[in-house]
């Protein structure tokens, strides 16, 4: 395939958009192939989709081109109840339904070497709900500074967010001998963001004016790492891989200063994964992955919406969102398991099934700010085929139900104001893909 048909693959990929919410923020797994065994994919070898699994899958997987799309559809729901002052309310999330690319390319150098380049959104998160849950002149009157109508977080108009990720992963891959492999993928990382109908927070803002916040449209900005793999065909049934890939350092997000800790800093976490495939006979195939992603790690993410001041019956606020080590939306580092069987039917068609388990990043002291990114969901299944249409070409497809999970706590607007209202997010999600392969 001529260089620049490729490079216009890469430019369609690269022009979509992506929106996740289910491991944390980060996608359950990449790869159609990957996305029907539940996201395992760290000791397999069965796409071009290395650089967002392991870099050193390239190396056994031949020359080739993946390109699909995935349809996810995530329900969100957002209430508050219990409020003795008037902010008691409900809201579901619009933008039900996003577009995500996935597009991989690999090219043999002799049996021992590939180079190819990996097209992935990593995740992100979407939400947009109306405006008009609470009475014209309650959050004014509770010192807010909104006119009219509002939404649950006492700003005007549309309450959500949106974050998309994307990145770009050349990769090489090299075999040591005929049974280890190791590789690199470059990490160049997009990332765009907005906010809309979070003015009722600009007085806890650097300067108290909050001018960089909400309603600004859409901010973007650039980023690079490196994922580093290694994969072992320890006997002719036994696979195992291992991955690792750096913290992101992004450009700041400077129309959201205010918002963001460290004065609009959101980079894309360190996270790293093992994995072991077991070929019991020739039909059957199981997988099962660990990943770690480090949230933790990253202080607009990790830190506490809460502070030693936000105590029962208001009190002294400081101005914490976008400082240095400013409020964040208090995500922990998670856990993540996937597991993924596959079933040779017969030359033409393989067909899969998955689960996968993350630990819940949100905690209950969180849930009020939470409502931006109610990103909860912990357990998913999947479902999964790939069909050879020809001998150099297949299609695959990929089911995922994520179970509607929730997390409750109480609202940091009682905590500021007195009272023993109770917020709650509740999220689940499917999607369905496909991708086609061509082997040359």
């Amino acid at each position: 395939m001529k260089l620049k048909k490729i490079a216009a693959l890469v430019a369609i990929a690269a022009a979509s958009g992506s929106a996740f919410a289910t491991n944390g923020y980060f996608a359950h797994g990449y790869g159609m192939k990957a996305k029907g065994m539940g996201g395992a994919a760290t000791a397999m070898a069965s796409d071009a989709m290395g650089g967002a699994n392991n870099p050193a899958s390239m190396v056994w997987v031949g020359d080739r081109l993946d390109i699909g799309l995935d349809l996810f559809s995530p329900r969100r729901n957002i209430s508050r109840t219990g409020s003795g002052v008037g902010l008691n309310g409900s809201s579901d999330s619009g933008s039900n339904l996003h577009y995500v690319p996935e597009f991989g390319y690999n090219k043999m150098l002799g049996w021992d070497m590939a180079v190819g380049v990996t097209v992935y959104g990593n995740g992100g998160m979407n939400t947009d709900y109306p405006g008009g849950q609470i009475a014209a002149g309650t959050c004014s009157g509770l010192g807010f500074g909104t006119t009219g109508t509002a939404n649950l977080l006492c700003g005007n108009g549309g309450l959500g967010v949106d974050l998309m990720q994307l990145i770009v992963a050349p990769t090489f891959a090299m075999k040591v001998n005929k049974q280890h492999s190791f590789g690199a993928s470059l990490l160049l990382g997009h990332q765009q963001f907005k906010a809309s109908g979070i003015q009722s927070f600009a007085g806890f803002t650097p300067g108290g004016a909050g001018t960089n916040l909400s309603n600004l449209g859409r901010d973007k900005s650039n980023g690079v790492g490196l994922r580093l793999g290694w994969m072992g065909q320890l006997t002719d049934n036994l696979t195992m891989g291992a991955a690792y890939a750096t913290k992101m350092k992004m450009g700041k997000l400077d129309l959201y200063k205010d918002l963001f800790a460290e004065q609009g800093g959101f980079d894309i976490p360190e996270n790293w994964n093992i994995g072991i495939s077991f070929r019991p006979s020739e039909q059957w195939q199981v997988a099962a992955d660990y990943q770690r992603i480090n949230y933790g790690g990253v202080k607009s993410i990790a830190n506490s919406s809460r502070t030693a001041a936000d105590a029962l019956g208001g009190g002294g606020i400081p101005n914490s969102l976008g400082g240095s080590n400013g409020r964040g939306f208090g995500w922990s580092s998670v856990d993540v398991i996937k597991l993924g069987v596959e079933y040779k039917y017969n030359k033409d068609l393989t067909l899969r099934v998955g689960y996968n388990h993350s630990d819940n990043p949100i905690q209950d002291r969180d849930v009020t700010f939470n409502m931006l990114a109610p990103g909860v969901i912990k357990d998913h299944v999947t479902l999964g085929f790939t069909y050879s249409v020809t001998k150099d070409t297949e299609l695959s497809m990929a089911y995922m139900h994520g179970f509607k999970n929730s997390v409750s706590g109480r609202s940091l607007f009682e905590s500021w104001l007195g009272g023993t209202s109770t917020d709650k997010i509740e999220m689940y999600q499917d999607s369905l893909g496909i991708a086609y392969s061509m082997k040359f």
